[in-house]
């Protein structure tokens, strides 16, 4: 059990053994030891600082991309989503973004700034900080390629200004220094058109809307997609669409997801995802790599 160094002025909420289902989008998984929802950034910066150094830490925003094993999260889970929230034009075609903020709000209010270039966000289904964790992209576009400065913060409690080239970056990878985490960025756009920029992003969605299951739990994604080739496609050619396992199936209507129909499981999940990964490198001799990330302890 989670127990603070001293008393200290932390305002957010904090919840023991809360249900990761609550908080993931494939809508499955155990209980997390402590779960807490800071008021704001100085609050974290509090909450942190009276942690035990040896705390582990696990950062959660929507909870899509991301399989909470059916055993749970041990230790401190931190919840971004909904909290972390400012969104506001820095300074001329600079954006100031906070972890928290979901990813189709930032490409609205980029729009509404008449700004251009991240309207691919609005097709990502999570926040600016997992986004900034994991290079989100979709539609041909990449967050990394927009990113002016990062604000870490640390297990201490302690926040770092950070430029990009302290970071590798990659296809849906970004590696930096250990034990940050994003709590915020400067987007760096170019002037648009506002009616421009709200047609682009209603027709991604509606792209969106028409290939991919929206109406069910998944994670997005599941596999990234290899050099000169797309994830789905091999999956679909391997015979896989619709292939179950307890409540976890391929989807028809996209390859690279897997839904849960209702009563899936996280080891539902991981036994189709390793299915899936297992099937193609058979068939077609490629090592799909997974984009979702699994976490937390068996059952």
């Amino acid at each position: 059990m989670m127990t603070a160094r001293q008393e200290t002025a932390w305002q957010g909420e904090l919840r023991h053994n809360e249900p990761m289902t609550k908080h993931t989008s494939w809508r499955v998984g155990g209980t997390a030891d402590n779960y807490y929802r800071p008021v704001d950034l100085d609050d974290l910066c509090l909450f942190l600082a009276a942690l035990p150094d040896n705390e582990p830490l696990t950062w959660v925003g929507l909870g899509s991309n991301l399989l909470v094993r059916d055993g749970g999260i041990r230790g401190t889970v931190i919840s971004t989503s909904g909290m972390l929230n400012n969104i506001f034009l820095q300074k001329e075609n600079t954006l100031y973004v906070e972890a928290g903020v979901s990813c189709a709000k930032v490409a609205r209010f980029a729009a509404k700034q008449n700004l251009t270039g991240v309207e691919f966000l609005a097709g990502i289904p999570g926040t600016m900080g997992g986004a900034l964790a994991m290079n989100a992209g979709a539609f041909g576009g990449e967050t990394w390629d927009h990113v002016a400065q990062v604000t870490t913060i640390s297990h201490a409690g302690n926040c770092t200004s950070r430029q990009p080239d302290e970071y590798q970056i990659a296809y849906r990878s970004v590696v930096g220094p250990k034990n940050e985490w994003f709590v915020s960025a400067a987007l760096s756009l170019e002037q648009g058109d506002v009616q421009v920029g709200q047609a682009k992003i209603k027709k991604l969605l509606s792209q969106r809307g028409a290939t991919q299951p929206t109406s069910k739990p998944s994670c997005g994604s599941v596999f990234r997609n290899p050099p000169n080739d797309h994830a789905a496609r091999l999956i679909e050619v391997s015979g896989l669409k619709g292939t179950c396992i307890g409540g976890a199936c391929v989807s028809e209507k996209h390859a690279n997801f897997i839904i849960n129909t209702g009563d899936a499981t996280a080891a539902d999940i991981e036994s189709l995802i390793k299915k899936v990964a297992d099937t193609v490198k058979q068939q077609h001799g490629i090592e799909l790599l997974r984009e979702a990330h699994i976490i937390g302890d068996a059952k």
